[in-house]
């Protein structure tokens, strides 16, 4: 597995899982409707740092790392993580996360905090246990589910 930063070259393939994983409906906030732009906005361009996994010179996931909130927030990392399909179970998210952790604190990030875990994606919650967040706080049925309806989602945090 490799990580690095994203190139423009990248954006194509970021651009085309970001509508795979956001028309599936079932773990992340942004929908089929996001355009380009907005995409590109929150996952590639500054001030988010975007990183690409490559397995064996494909690519496979993607993660950002951008202030969580501007002027006296901006000591909080917000970060974004996506696996391609055929990529799933391999643990990248979970190396992902911990680059990100890294990327974070070499930015000067004293925290990260996610925003909007989706809490019937059992899989992400337990990879950022794993990582060392807690959960923080629950918004109840904040998420609309494609398949199950409004379920909550939670805020994670942990220090760096």
């Amino acid at each position: 597995m490799i990580l690095r930063e994203a190139r423009e070259t990248d954006w194509p393939a970021v651009w085309q899982l970001f509508q795979s994983v956001a028309s599936g409906g079932d773990v992340f906030a942004y929908d089929e409707s996001t355009p380009e732009a907005v995409a590109r906005k929150l996952w590639f361009d500054p001030p988010a740092v975007c990183v690409v996994c490559e397995e064996e010179s494909d690519f496979a996931g993607t993660y950002y790392v951008r202030p969580n909130h501007p002027g006296r927030g901006s000591r909080v990392a917000n970060a974004g993580y996506m696996v391609a399909p055929e990529f799933r179970g391999r643990g990248l998210a979970v190396a992902m996360c911990e680059h990100s952790l890294e990327t974070a604190r070499h930015l000067g990030f004293a925290a990260m905090q996610f925003n909007f875990v989706v809490s019937t994606n059992a899989t992400a919650v337990r990879a950022w246990e794993r990582c060392g967040f807690t959960t923080v706080g629950r918004l109840p049925l904040a998420f609309e589910h494609k398949k199950l309806g409004f379920v909550d989602a939670l805020v994670m945090f942990r220090a760096l």
